[in-house]
Order: C-alpha cells, then structure tokens, then sequence
C-alpha cells in the first residue's frame, strides 16, 4: 500500500485542468493498487495562510521550548510537514499563474521548508531530508512552453519545482504538462490527450514507489 499526498492549488477547484489530470493520475493508480491511501491537501487563499515573522519564529523553535502562542502559529505548518514525511508519493497540481506557480502552492513551499526538519545545512552545503520519495507534477498551461516553442524562456514554474523539491530532498519528480488550453480548442484537447498518454507512461513508475 501507497500513501499518496495530492496537493492541488487552482482557483478553479474540482474545475482545475491540472486537478482534473492529477485526480485521474490517482484514480488509474488507485484501480490497479487496491488499498492505496489517499491525503488531500486543497490550497486556496483560505486554507494556507502566506508566511509570517510570527509563524517562520514558531516553526524554527524546537517544539518542546514553545510557547502557547507558538505552538498555536507552528500548528499549520507542523501538520503539513507531518503529511510530506508521512507520503509514498506526492501528487502536485499546479496551475502556471503569470508564467510561475500560484502564491497559495508557494506559501505551502514556505511552510514545509523547515531547516532541521524537511532540510538541514552541513560541511557540505544543503541536504535535503525528504528523500525516498516519488513526485508527481502536473501542470495546466494556457500556452505551450516545452520543446521548441518560443515561450520556453518563459517557463519560470516548471524549473522553480525542480529546483525548490530537489532542496527538500525530493529529486524524483516527473512532470506531465497540459499545455495548449488557451491556444484553442484543438490545442486544448491535443493537450489534454497527451498528458493523459503520459499518465499511461508513468503510472508503472508510481506503481515502483
């Protein structure tokens, strides 16, 4: 059994095209592993709070010398931290806003990057501590920003993923783009049918966690 952690940050909702995909990912997943435990972690300006001085202070005191007041302000952060070490495999639907991620996926970033926790700095520089794990990145592009395309330069999400995941630890990450969505409805759809091809393609990867 797997325990999968599908975190979605659209402002669509259950509308999403990455949420939408993700959820299908998980779903055929599912299907062929029976028992396979499913977490869901819904980002929305409500729901995950951008940093503060105050709750960067909490998450940085050792849990035993906190204060009532901080124990309250690390809470959040804790327990999102608690769901990335307790997951197999970490699903992340993530809209491209304004060429990058949303702000709501950037501030659950900024609360699981805990230094002593999900990542700690040696003699040899940074290292990340969430390793073992398998990730799973599925994005919802208006345009197209892969291959040849004029617009890759653009592409800020997709490197910055890379980069921030590989910190923590998590360096096996796969992407499925679903591009095209604003170009039209013939590149909506070819877009849509390629990520689900890749979906075929990686699901055995998954299966391998």
């Amino acid at each position: 059994m797997a325990n999968f952690l599908f975190v979605s940050s659209s402002l669509f909702g259950e509308a999403s095209q990455s949420g939408m995909i993700a959820a299908e990912f998980i779903t055929r997943w599912a299907q062929a592993h029976p028992g396979t435990n499913v977490v869901r972690r819904a980002l929305t300006a409500d729901s995950i709070p951008h940093l503060t001085l105050a709750s960067f202070t909490a998450g940085a005191t050792p849990a035993d010398k906190r204060s009532d007041a901080e124990a309250r302000n690390a809470a959040l952060a804790d327990a999102l931290i608690e769901e990335l070490e307790a997951a197999d495999v970490v699903v992340i639907a993530a809209p491209m806003y304004n060429f990058s991620i949303p702000s709501t996926l950037k501030a659950w970033i900024d609360h699981v990057a805990r230094a002593g926790r999900t990542f700690r700095y040696g003699a040899a520089g940074p290292e990340g501590l969430l390793k073992g794990k398998k990730v799973f990145v599925v994005t919802g592009r208006g345009g197209i920003y892969t291959g040849d395309s004029p617009a890759k330069g653009m592409d800020f999400q997709e490197p910055y993923l890379r980069a921030m995941l590989g910190f923590l630890g998590l360096d096996d990450v796969s992407f499925i783009h679903v591009e095209g969505l604003a170009v039209g409805p013939d590149a909506r759809a070819s877009g849509t049918e390629r990520a689900r091809a890749a979906i075929a393609d990686l699901i055995p990867l998954a299966a391998a966690a």
